[in-house]
């Protein structure tokens, strides 16, 4: 299982953080039961409201997730699922995703929870998926990772920058 491991960290306060949600709308069952966990941690860790934005497919995150970025969110998570086919689709579209998703973060020093999904199968996405009978939440591990992150990053900005 790819989620042994993992760090026992319990939610932190994160009111006074803007975040947003970007998620694919390709595989909706996938995609529902991660938006619905990265959700969940949002108000384990206290986010009243994040934005949700959708975009078509897992190639479009990192384009929209700059803008929110860029809009002054404190925290992105971004949510896709990439499911291998018979192509090399599949590897260009996760290479792309991926390495776009990075430069946001690190253009913008805005934590970018990444929950994009890159599985042999169907089967595969939905055990990741954080629906009943998955064996892991990755939107829930997604959004935690990216407000313990944005906390770290607003700790260590400049006084006047912090929130």
């Amino acid at each position: 299982m790819s989620g042994a491991g993992a760090p026992a960290a319990a939610p932190v306060d994160c009111s006074d953080l803007r975040v947003a949600v970007v998620a694919a709308s390709w595989h909706q069952q996938v995609m529902d039961g991660l938006l619905d966990g990265a959700l969940r941690a949002c108000a384990d860790h206290r986010v009243a409201d994040p934005r949700v934005v959708r975009v078509p497919g897992s190639f479009e995150l990192p384009v929209a997730a700059q803008a929110l970025a860029a809009a002054g969110y404190d925290a992105v998570v971004a949510l896709g699922v990439v499911i291998r086919g018979g192509t090399p689709h599949f590897d260009y579209v996760c290479a792309a995703a991926t390495d776009g998703l990075n430069r946001v973060a690190l253009d913008h020093t805005v934590p970018v929870g990444f929950g994009l999904l890159t599985c042999d199968d169907e089967a595969q996405a939905l055990d990741r998926a954080g629906l009943n009978g998955s064996h892991e939440d990755k939107g829930y591990e997604a959004a935690a990772a990216a407000l313990a992150t944005a906390r770290v990053v607003n700790g260590v900005r400049p006084v006047g920058e912090r929130n």
